[in-house]
């Protein structure tokens, strides 16, 4: 079940995290240059309140304005769900220097990112997005539908095991480590949501795309 968002004001009349959009548009309603976002939960509304307004507006590698939003000219029920979180993986190579994040769809904003890992793929890096989303949702108490647009790793997901071909090393020791982690906790964790595969023929890139394309 999804909970009630929270608002960020960060230029208004007053500033700060709201819990109801009534109390955030208080704040917001006829102020010159009202800077606020909404987000999935508290816990993402104050880090976000923290880091700033201009930090938390996302943006690609090469600094444009990401827009993933091409979907929205559909009628709502051909649209993905809103209230979700998209995950995906770059790298850099392959094997490369991989790393995955989750954005939450509706308001484009990141909820989480992994640091650069070496000698990765992106099965690798996809199948640990959703591993870790789960694992965040779990501890964060939230139950969000998680978009990712690779079969493999929701397949790997299913089977409880990374089945990738790459050997461990010294130099990927840190991410086996990892992927260890994330076998041992679909091995002992019953927490589940819905994991749907984003339509990119349909809605464009994935929300969590990394913009390298």
């Amino acid at each position: 079940m999804a909970k009630n968002k929270f608002y960020v004001v960060w230029n208004g009349r007053q500033v700060g995290v709201f819990s109801t959009w009534d109390s955030c548009k208080m704040q917001i309603e006829g102020f010159k240059g009202a800077q606020y976002k909404s987000f999935p939960d508290r816990q993402s509304a104050e880090a976000a309140f923290t880091a700033g307004y201009a930090t938390c507006q996302k943006t690609t590698d090469n600094g444009q304005q990401s827009s993933f939003k091409s979907y929205e000219s559909l009628p709502e029920n051909q649209r993905p769900i809103g209230q979700s979180i998209a995950v995906d993986a770059a790298c850099s190579g392959n094997p490369g220097k991989m790393e995955f994040q989750g954005v939450f769809v509706e308001t484009n904003t990141n909820l989480f990112k992994s640091p650069v890992y070496e000698q990765g793929t992106n099965n690798i890096g996809e199948f640990l997005a959703i591993v870790y989303c789960l694992a965040w949702q779990k501890k964060n108490k939230l139950s969000y539908p998680i978009y990712s647009d690779s079969v493999n790793a929701q397949k790997w997901v299913r089977e409880g095991i990374c089945k990738t071909k790459i050997v461990e090393n010294d130099k990927n020791k840190a991410l086996f480590d990892v992927i260890r982690w994330a076998e041992k906790w679909l091995q002992t964790n019953s927490f589940r949501v819905p994991i749907y595969k984003w339509k990119t023929e349909v809605w464009g890139e994935i929300p969590a795309d990394f913009g390298r394309k």
